[in-house]
């Protein structure tokens, strides 16, 4: 059923790649909307907690697409399942964090904050 695995293995990288910097186009829609989502759960029990959580949030996305599209390609290229090395994992996660910085300038500058922080007048507490 090698047709069942390739498949398998096509969807993985697809979503993997939908999740990781490679597809820097679509950080808008899919990364950081999702890391915002985190990051809006997470201050609505915590609100200081906002921008360390965006950006926790939005490279926990970047760094699970690298390794979604490292298993798809292992599972659509090679019948036996290589291991995630700690070198994959280390340039997965230096790679996350150039993307990350970005995050955090967007916060710093007023961006992207808590959600309720989008609904007060201007000034307001």
């Amino acid at each position: 059923m090698a047709w069942k695995r390739k498949a398998a293995g096509g969807v993985l990288a697809f979503v993997g790649f939908m999740l990781s910097p490679l597809s820097w186009w679509n950080d808008l829609f899919v990364n950081v909307p999702l890391a915002l989502a985190f990051a809006w759960l997470v201050s609505w029990f915590y609100r200081p907690a906002f921008a360390a959580s965006l950006v926790v949030g939005y490279w926990l996305t970047n760094v699970l697409g690298f390794i979604l599209m490292h298993k798809g390609a292992q599972k659509i290229l090679s019948e036996k399942q290589g291991r995630y090395s700690w070198r994959d994992l280390g340039r997965d996660m230096g790679i996350s964090l150039l993307y990350t910085a970005l995050i955090v300038a967007l916060v710093k500058f007023g961006v992207l904050k808590p959600i309720q922080s989008y609904f007060q007048a201007p000034g307001g507490g």
